[in-house]
C-alpha cells in the first residue's frame, strides 16, 4: 500500500482501486478500510483512494494518542490531499467517518468538489439521534427470526441496562445474511483505544461547524438506508437541511452498509450524484 506523512511525521497508508476521477474515502470506526471493499462496485466509475486512518489497518499508530480525536484527523485528510496533488477533491465518508468529512468540508471549503455522506453520522453538527427514532426503525424489523434478541439487546441498551452490542449487529444489514456477517466482522475496530479517543473532549465544535456548512459551495449527498438504525433517515434529513445544496437518498431496504444490501442500487445513486 502507498503511504504519505501525516503533519506529526505519522506514516498513515491508503489504497488505491478502480479508474476514473479520483475519489477520496474515508472509513468510519476508526476501523480497517477493507470493510469498504469497492464500495459496491463504485470503482468501475471511479478511482477510489480509500485512507487507512491513523492506528488503523496498515497506518502507524502515532506517538501522541491524543491525535485519534476527529478533529486531528482533518488535517491527515488534508496531508493526503496535497500527497496526490490534488487542488480539489471529491469526498466520500461512511458513518463515523462522515464526521471526518463534515469537519474536513467546515475547515477546507475551497478543496472539496463534491461531499458524499453514507450512513452519516451528525455528531459534528450537534445532533442527536433519540432512542425512540432508534427503536421506531428496529421495530421495522420484528418478522426476522433474529428480532426478538437483537430488539432485547438494543432496549437494553438504550435503558442504559447494559446490553450486547454484538446481539444489535443485524439491525446494521438490509439483509443479515452470510456476507453481512463476514463484513460486520472485517469492519470491527481493533484499535480500542483509537475508538474511545475519536469523540473526546474538544471533537467537535458543532457551532462553528454549522455555520461554516451554512456557506458551503460544493454539492453534497447524504444517502442512509430505510433501516438504518444508526444514521436514521429522520436525522439524515435534519443533517441535510444545514447545507445550501444538499441531496438526501434513502435507500429502501438498507441499513448501514447500503452498498452491500443492494450494490446496484447504491452505485447508480452515487454515480447519479459524483458522475
Amino acid at each position: 500500500m502507498p503511504t504519505f506523512s501525516a503533519p506529526d511525521g505519522t506514516r498513515l497508508a491508503y489504497r488505491v482501486t478502480g479508474d476514473g476521477d479520483p475519489l477520496v474515502c474515508l472509513p468510519g470506526g476508526p476501523a480497517d478500510s477493507r470493510y469498504l471493499t469497492d464500495l459496491g462496485g463504485l470503482s468501475a466509475h471511479r478511482q477510489l483512494i480509500i485512507a487507512d486512518l491513523r492506528g488503523t489497518g496498515r497506518s502507524a499508530i502515532p506517538d501522541d494518542t491524543s491525535t485519534y480525536r476527529c478533529d486531528h484527523l482533518v488535517e491527515d485528510v488534508e496531508a493526503l490531499r496535497a500527497h496526490l496533488a490534488l487542488p480539489r477533491m471529491d469526498l466520500l465518508g461512511h458513518s463515523a467517518g462522515t464526521n471526518i468529512a463534515t469537519q474536513y468540508a467546515a475547515r477546507y471549503p475551497e478543496n472539496v468538489g463534491k461531499l458524499a455522506l453514507i450512513g452519516p453520522s451528525p455528531r459534528a453538527v450537534g445532533i442527536a439521534v433519540s432512542a425512540r427514532t432508534r427503536r421506531e426503525l428496529a421495530l421495522l424489523r420484528d418478522h426476522e427470526p433474529w428480532f426478538p434478541q437483537a430488539f432485547a439487546a438494543l432496549e437494553a441498551i438504550a435503558g442504559g441496562t447494559g446490553g450486547d452490542w454484538e446481539a444489535v449487529a443485524p439491525f446494521f444489514w438490509g439483509r443479515w445474511d452470510a456476507a453481512a456477517r463476514h463484513l460486520h466482522a472485517a469492519g470491527r475496530p481493533e484499535n480500542a483505544e483509537a475508538v474511545a479517543l475519536f469523540a473526546a473532549e474538544g471533537a467537535f465544535d458543532p457551532q462553528s461547524t454549522r455555520a461554516a456548512l451554512a456557506a458551503l459551495q460544493a454539492p453534497v449527498l447524504l444517502l442512509t438506508g430505510e433501516f438504518d438504525v444508526n444514521s436514521p433517515p429522520r436525522s439524515a434529513a435534519e443533517f441535510a437541511a444545514l447545507f445550501p445544496d444538499a441531496r438526501l437518498v434513502v435507500q429502501p431496504g438498507a441499513g448501514h452498509y447500503p452498498w452491500v444490501d443492494d450494490a446496484d442500487r447504491f452505485v447508480a445513486a452515487a454515480v447519479a450524484f459524483l458522475g
